[in-house]
């Protein structure tokens, strides 16, 4: 409840502001074709696929964008493997928006679909930007709602159901001509099926020949969460920006995180522009997680997924855009190149390698993995 109201007397001060402040025009996003490549290797899953996204205008108050994008994923990660076998299955996601110029501000309405053989997910939102004090000043408040179905491959009894809700507030503010700051907020309250219907929790048992036996995950049925961020980005005179953007996470499972990110994009000449960026992460975990239970039901919750569990990661991540030259047929078009390539390393401190099966129950060792991400992007802007 507490949050709740904290999000209403927020919205309430910036829709206060919304309405108060002084006119300047907002500017709607440049027309633009992206194509890209993800791929992502790492703890026996890989996921690849492509991606489109498509923005142009219409007339000079509307913007209208359509998304596609398809995920690709085999293997298994290991607190599947454990009691499954690896799998192959495709996500399909869809997304169509509009963007609406009024004046000083911009409305949004966005829908977004995801269908794959057990997860189907659907989802709209609604936000709203607003320039004020002569442009040095966003304001943006968003809200959201979705309904997803929860299936299981191999069990046509089974179906659940999971709303969402959130609730964005952002503040934008230019301190200098060269340094910008945003403070932003979010809020997620979610009920219904929240854990993976295909995972299981561990627990002691003398009569199995591993020393335990496994039971399905028990979650609660509602989760309420509030993140805070702060972004700052400074240019600096060698035309050269550096980015320091630091976000807190808690939840009603009681999982508490930080993550930091220093990002700094160098251009190397009209054409070239290269980025490094590096991101620590780490989180405790939900109050009814253990790696491995006393005896079965022990407690009304219980969960052994590894990202409910406490560990840290740190990304190092390296990235170049290139410009291409003009096209002699579309003079006005700007083709432009950029790949990325992130590595992340997790490490879990209560989360331990189950496939290690000669030592004793709760004593083998803690789990680690290593993880490439590609990007790899065409764009069009016109």
């Amino acid at each position: 409840m507490a949050v709740a109201e904290a999000v209403v007397a927020v919205t309430r001060l910036l829709l206060l502001l919304l309405l108060s402040a002084a006119a300047q025009a907002a500017v709607l996003p440049q027309d633009r074709v992206d194509l890209m490549y993800h791929g992502y290797q790492g703890g026996g899953v890989s996921i690849d696929g492509p991606a489109l996204m498509l923005r142009k205008k219409v007339g000079q108050s509307v913007s209208l964008s359509a998304y596609y994008y398809v995920d690709t994923v085999s293997g298994a990660s290991i607190d599947v493997q454990a009691t499954a076998s690896a799998y192959t299955e495709s996500r399909h996601e869809k997304r169509l928006g509009v963007d609406y110029l009024a004046g000083n501000s911009i409305l949004s309405l966005n829908y977004a679909q995801s269908d794959e053989d057990d997860y189907n997910a659907k989802s709209m939102s609604f936000a709203i930007a607003h320039d004020t004090f002569g442009g040095m000043t966003t304001l943006s408040l968003e809200a959201g709602l979705g309904d997803d179905s929860v299936g299981r491959n191999g069990d046509a009894s089974f179906s659940a159901d999971v709303k969402r809700n959130n609730y964005k507030l952002g503040w934008t503010q230019v301190l200098s001509s060269r340094w910008i700051a945003a403070l932003n907020m979010q809020v997620d309250l979610d009920q219904g099926f929240l854990n993976n219907p295909y995972r299981s929790v561990r627990f002691r048992d003398a009569s199995q020949p591993l020393g335990y036996g496994y039971q399905s995950e028990v979650y609660p049925n509602t989760r309420n969460a509030v993140a805070v961020s702060l972004v700052n980005k400074v240019y600096l005179p060698y035309r050269a920006a550096l980015s320091l953007n630091l976000r807190h996470y808690q939840d009603s499972w009681d999982i508490r995180a930080f993550d930091a990110e220093l990002d700094y994009v160098h251009p190397l000449s009209a054409s070239w522009t290269l980025d490094a960026k590096l991101r620590w992460y780490q989180q405790g975990q939900a109050e009814f997680y253990r790696d491995l239970f006393d005896f079965a039901n022990q407690q009304n919750f219980m969960a052994r997924d590894k990202e409910l569990s406490e560990f840290n990661n740190l990304t190092l991540g390296v990235g170049a855009s290139y410009l291409l030259p003009s096209w002699a047929f579309w003079p006005d078009a700007k083709p432009e190149l950029n790949l990325q390539w992130d590595h992340i390393r997790f490490n879990y401190h209560n989360f331990r390698n189950v496939t290690i099966t000669d030592a004793e129950p709760g004593l083998e060792p803690l789990y680690r993995l290593d993880a490439n991400v590609i990007r790899a992007f065409f764009s069009l802007y016109f």
